[in-house]
């Protein structure tokens, strides 16, 4: 490149962390930032270290942390990547164990992988995280492509996974010979409606009036739904939500990930960036007399 930018890319240091804690939060910070996915919580260093510190990944977990980093030849970071050396596939929201059985029964231990992802977090958003300022972004990124692919072939593990990446991420890994997973999701958008009325007219006459029937079952019911965020979130809420979180995980045969320090940590350090959806129901008291909390989101 006539810039140059080419001799600047090969004096990058490509190295693993094995700890978020182990990087300065702002160096993360910064190349986190997007203009795609402004304010993204989950890939922001105190929501990782969180998960980190509440013991919710960690080798116990089978989820190691192997943060991928790149520096400048001055120390700076200007690529980075949340990374995980898996001993299994849960938690992902992406099932690969067809692959894993039909792996092994080649001959191939498909355990321990590695996981580029935001764990127990089935949300779009930035993985190769880059300094769009440094002289060759695209360079950046390119190098970390290779990296991952490097650290899987040097470490003889079966395969590396970049699950729910930015649609630059996935530009990357495809141009690079990735194989491109697709998958199905339900997401709702408001396609312009000015209030509630106006989104129930998009609907047929039957779909409008079950919609009706359904809210005014809840609001006969009695039950209190309330939105909460920032300095709203009490202890009392995460209590709740953490016991909510794990009747639902025994209804539905599942494994509660997430510790109740997560919750706590959490709310103490990124409620601002946190909305829960709770309800409680006067007529079912709880053991202080209280309405029962009975749902949450």
């Amino acid at each position: 490149m006539a810039d140059g930018s080419s001799d600047w890319t090969s004096g990058l240091k490509v190295a693993v962390a094995p700890r978020i804690g182990a990087l300065d939060a702002a160096d993360w910070d910064r190349l986190a930032a997007s203009d795609a996915y402004p304010g993204h919580p989950f890939t922001r260093h105190a929501f990782l270290r969180i998960l980190e510190d509440s013991g919710s990944v960690g080798r116990k977990t089978g989820w190691l942390p192997q943060h991928l980093t790149v520096r400048d030849a001055q120390g700076r970071l200007v690529g980075a990547a949340p990374m995980y050396l898996k001993s299994h596939s849960y938690g992902e929201y992406v099932f690969d164990q067809g692959w894993a059985n039909a792996y092994e029964r080649a001959g191939g231990e498909y355990y321990p992988k590695l996981q580029v992802s935001i764990p127990f977090t089935p949300a779009t958003g930035p993985r190769l995280l880059v300094d769009l300022t440094c002289p060759d972004p695209q360079g950046v990124r390119r190098l970390m492509v290779a990296a991952l692919r490097s650290a899987a072939v040097d470490n003889k593990l079966s395969s590396v996974h970049v699950t729910f990446p930015a649609p630059e991420d996935r530009a990357a890994l495809t141009g690079a010979g990735w194989l491109d997973r697709h998958g199905v999701q339900y997401h709702w958008e408001n396609r312009g409606y000015r209030d509630f009325a106006d989104f129930l007219a998009a609907f047929s006459s039957r779909k409008r009036k079950a919609v009706r029937k359904e809210r005014q079952a809840v609001a006969d019911s009695g039950v209190e739904v309330l939105t909460l965020t920032g300095g709203d979130l009490t202890e009392e809420h995460w209590d709740a939500f953490f016991r909510l979180y794990n009747a639902t995980s025994d209804r539905k045969w599942g494994w509660a990930y997430l510790t109740e320090d997560f919750f706590h940590r959490l709310g103490a350090e990124m409620a601002d960036s946190v909305v829960l959806v709770m309800a409680r129901d006067p007529a079912r008291p709880d053991e202080k007399g209280r309405p029962a909390w009975v749902g949450g989101l």
